[in-house]
């Protein structure tokens, strides 16, 4: 199928950024733990991508980051102990 064959609708959108990051993190219906503030310093570029996304950009990059922990998690070597 080509690009011009796929028809968009409302019922059927255009896949977002933050449709897959959600895929792609939350493997089944897993609780998530509770949220710790902190301060954290990002380029002042990236911060304004995200917030260019529109609300929940906290949300958003919280999922990035632990997509890249999910992936990281799975490539890393087994520390010494673990199964």
């Amino acid at each position: 199928m080509k690009d011009k064959d796929i028809a968009i609708t409302s019922e059927h959108p255009e896949a977002d950024v933050e449709h897959i990051v959600r895929g792609i993190v939350r493997r089944g219906l897993r609780a998530v733990g509770t949220k710790t503030s902190i301060s954290l310093r990002v380029d002042t570029d990236v911060l304004a991508w995200f917030r260019a996304q529109g609300p929940g950009y906290q949300r958003r990059m919280n999922l990035v980051l632990r997509a890249f922990r999910d992936a990281s998690v799975y490539h890393a070597a087994p520390a010494a102990g673990c199964i």
